[in-house]
């Protein structure tokens, strides 16, 4: 048996202090060789002639290893590793034996030991190299152990994030937003998310996501009009090595990252249409080819979609494929701008000032009437974003106090699209039909319901707190109607 010294790795995982090895051989030799050479190496090792020995040991001590050979006289080794474990799972339990035969390994295995070793030992260094990959193994099985503690907790502050309910608006566009996305979170089916630039439409992609069956899994997101087309393929199906110049080696696609979970394409309408053809194909087979490929790969993931465009004009149009459009407007969702909530505007704006106060460690305490007053006449062309951005440089550049219309960027100031100047009738000398001027009141309110519903009789109704057919009778009797008007 030969020594040559190697570097000591005999540390218990998560601790500076040495491992415990316990050796049980009833062949002393072998026993004091290992005695004297594996302290060495940093291990603490302590002796058993035989079972009884150990399990009165293991009585007094917290091992990391056991070391038994296999054939001992009161109980085999195997059964030994047994009881050993029962007491601490996380022992690691390695075998040595004269009789190396395949049948007796594989029995170990089955029963738990993380290896075996030949006797007699052709060098000893085998078992310092033996114990230090075990030892190894242990660790990364203890860090797996918080990493998967760790993701479960991320997991959660993430749903929580992602609650619907922290979406936030309590008008009734964004309720009727609110009761779709949770009837279909946790189905598979595929989702088209339509709105304006900056209305939300990760955030509920997200939200769908992260309150789905899928959510222990990936959401991979991809802006398909933020990635030069030429490269766009590759960057979503991969590509193996060689497929192109520069393709040195082998990546995996963001389908493929995806597997298991949820891919939010962005932007779909800027997707070149050579390219939509194999988005439909994974859409109907669930699977695709990388670029260069000759086997196509499997996947099982959910596609939500999202555009800022109208893509029935763009099938008009022959800009989108019509077979793909309908593949994606399984379940379609229209995120209303934010000049349609004009209800929420006080309570987005309060949500975006409590969360930078916290971020920036700032204290500006709320807005003034008037300010509020500009916010809410503003029509919000950047959305939910613009505002968001507005009121993180309020936060940064006031600091604290009571924003005021001074706060304010002055196209906010400018740009009052809705008057909201209190309703005033001068009475002239001679009188005025009170029945007239009231019926040309009602007719201003039902019309401004429906411009800001796009003609949407059930929205317009919840938006004047009207039952729907009370609306319908109104705009029939007044004779409002619309060519073309939505009726839904």
């Amino acid at each position: 048996m030969t020594t040559a010294r190697i570097s000591p790795l005999g540390e218990s995982p998560n601790t500076s202090k040495p491992a415990h090895v316990l050796v049980v051989d009833d062949e002393e030799s072998i026993c004091s060789s290992l005695a004297r050479f594996l302290p060495t190496c940093g291990y603490q090792v302590h002796i058993a002639l035989n079972a009884q020995d150990a399990l009165k040991l293991l009585e007094q001590h917290a091992f990391d290893v056991l070391l038994t050979d296999l054939r001992l006289p009161d109980m085999d080794g195997i059964e030994l590793g047994r009881r050993f474990k029962a007491q601490n799972p996380e022992v690691i339990v390695i075998l040595m034996t004269a009789f190396g035969t395949i049948d007796s390994a594989v029995e170990a295995m089955r029963a738990g030991a993380f290896d075996y070793l030949l006797k007699p030992f052709h060098c000893i260094d085998d078992v310092h190299r033996k114990l230090a990959l075990a030892m190894e193994h242990r660790r990364l099985a203890r860090e797996n152990i918080v990493l998967r503690e760790e993701k479960h907790t991320l997991l959660g502050q993430v749903r929580t994030k992602y609650k619907f309910e922290n979406i936030v608006g309590h008008s009734e566009p964004m309720q009727e937003v609110f009761r779709l996305i949770e009837k279909v979170a946790d189905s598979d089916s595929t989702i088209l998310i339509l709105g304006d630039s900056g209305t939300g439409k990760e955030l509920v992609a997200r939200a769908i996501h992260y309150n789905s069956r899928r959510r222990s899994n990936l959401l991979v997101a991809v802006n398909c009009g933020a990635i030069p087309s030429e490269l766009l393929e590759s960057e979503l199906f991969g590509h193996v090595r060689g497929a192109f110049t520069g393709a040195v080696s082998s990546r995996m696609g963001r389908f493929q990252l995806a597997d298991g979970g949820t891919i939010f394409l962005d932007e779909i309408a800027d997707m070149p249409v050579s390219l939509q053809v194999k988005i439909l194909r994974v859409l109907q087979e669930q699977e695709f080819d990388p670029v260069g490929a000759t086997k196509p790969l499997k996947v099982n993931v959910r596609v939500i979609a999202a555009t800022n465009q109208n893509l029935e004009k763009a099938v008009r149009e022959k800009r989108f494929r019509e077979d793909l459009y309908y593949r994606l407007n399984v379940i379609p969702i229209r995120l209303p701008p934010l000049r349609e909530r004009h209800d929420d505007i006080q309570l987005v704006a309060q949500h975006f000032l409590d969360f930078f106060n916290r971020e920036k460690g700032k204290a500006v305490k709320g807005f003034s009437p008037d300010a509020m007053h500009i916010m809410e006449q503003y029509d919000w062309p950047g959305n939910v974003r613009e505002l968001e951005n507005t009121i993180e440089s309020i936060v940064i550049m006031k600091g604290q106090g009571e924003v005021m219309p001074e706060d304010l960027a002055e196209r906010m100031k400018q740009r009052k699209v809705r008057p909201h100047a209190p309703f005033k009738i001068d009475i002239p000398p001679s009188g005025i039909s009170f029945y007239d001027v009231v019926q040309d009141f009602e007719n201003d309110l039902i019309l401004q319901a429906l411009e800001k519903t796009r003609w949407n009789k059930n929205k317009a109704a919840a938006l004047l707190r009207l039952n729907r057919t009370t609306l319908v009778e109104k705009i029939k009797k007044k004779q409002l109607d619309r060519i073309g008007s939505a009726d839904e």
